[in-house]
């Protein structure tokens, strides 16, 4: 097959894939109604289902031996979906309906877009501490690379993050009827999710083989990109419609899932680190975007907010990224 080909491929692995998770989705979502969980506690749980295409990718790449395609797929991930993702939604929530509520016509001439202090607390905080507990487990000479135990321990670690999301800001929980027809969407989710991550691993690896770069590269840059094109379409709508902690919040919570869940595979099986440049500068954006992503929630023009220059701060960030793998860390590959 022709590098086209596997290109349509990969992108209609990654619809199928995110297809499969917004079925296992409202199912997750039904759940958080019942328990009583806020905005950014209910992201957090709903992440399982909005980050699994991820992690279904890093189970395939190492059940495969395509580790360093799971691994670039991690970082890149959380690299281009922060600045993408909340400039989606800065651009979404500024829309609004022209025949919308009063709170959307507000929220239109509003220069800031408004979000709850639980995304800094309950998301962006305990993101930032599983970063540095990745980087501690992977980046020191004596224990570097993935190992079996960092696997458990980043998996230990995400359900203290889901733990301590869900404990706080409880409410009242509603009443929900499940149908037998949710349940078979939601079976046919995962098996739809099981093959979309199957052919984005497979698209990837013809696609880097025909163009002769490496499987880690084309994890960065092309298999993170076409995982969150989907989420990208998604938060618009969730932003036009007046959900902004979601929209804004979502990706920190699926950064976590990423990079606790979807660390577990590669560590399973274990995984040298070969080029500890690479891996180090991705890491540190990766961890850069993040603190960014709050300083900017906590210390902006507004708390809890985001302004344009916000927005455009966040943009920077990554074409500093881009500046810095092209001209100096590719080079040396």
């Amino acid at each position: 097959m022709s590098v086209f080909l596997w290109i349509m491929v990969l992108v209609a692995a990654a619809l199928a894939a995110h297809w499969g998770a917004d079925k296992i989705a409202e199912p997750l979502k039904k759940l958080r109604q019942m328990w009583g969980l806020s905005e950014a506690a209910g992201a957090a749980f709903v992440a399982l289902a909005t980050a699994s295409p991820e992690v279904g990718t890093n189970i395939v790449s190492a059940a495969q031996g395509l580790k360093d395609i799971g691994l670039g797929n991690l970082l890149g991930s959380n690299i281009i979906s922060v600045p993408a993702i909340v400039t989606v939604a800065y651009i979404a929530s500024r829309k609004g309906s022209r025949n919308g509520s009063s709170s959307n016509r507000r929220r239109r001439r509003d220069r800031a877009m408004r979000v709850k202090p639980e995304a800094l607390y309950v998301q962006a905080l305990p993101y930032l501490a599983i970063i540095a507990l990745a980087a501690l487990l992977t980046v020191p000479k004596p224990w570097r690379g993935l190992q079996p135990i960092d696997g458990w321990i980043m998996f230990i670690a995400y359900f203290i993050y889901l733990a301590q999301a869900i404990l706080r800001q409880r409410q009242n929980g509603e009443s929900v009827e499940w149908t037998k027809k949710e349940v078979i969407a939601a079976t046919l989710g995962i098996v739809t999710l099981g093959l979309g991550a199957y052919f984005t691993v497979t698209a990837t690896e013809n696609i880097v083989s025909a163009l002769g770069i490496s499987e880690i590269i084309g994890g960065l840059f092309i298999t993170s990109t076409m995982s969150i094109a989907p989420e990208v379409f998604a938060t618009w709508s969730v932003a036009k419609s007046g959900q902004v902690t979601s929209a804004t919040t979502n990706v920190i919570a699926d950064n976590t899932v990423t990079m606790t869940l979807a660390f577990v595979p590669l560590a399973l099986v274990g995984l040298p680190i070969d080029n500890m440049l690479l891996f180090t500068v991705n890491l540190s954006f990766v961890a850069l975007l993040g603190a960014v992503y709050a300083l900017l929630i906590y210390q902006g023009t507004e708390k809890y907010s985001f302004e344009l220059w916000e927005v455009a701060t966040l943009i920077g960030v990554y074409l500093l990224y881009l500046i810095i793998m092209i001209f100096w860390v590719l080079p040396l590959l």
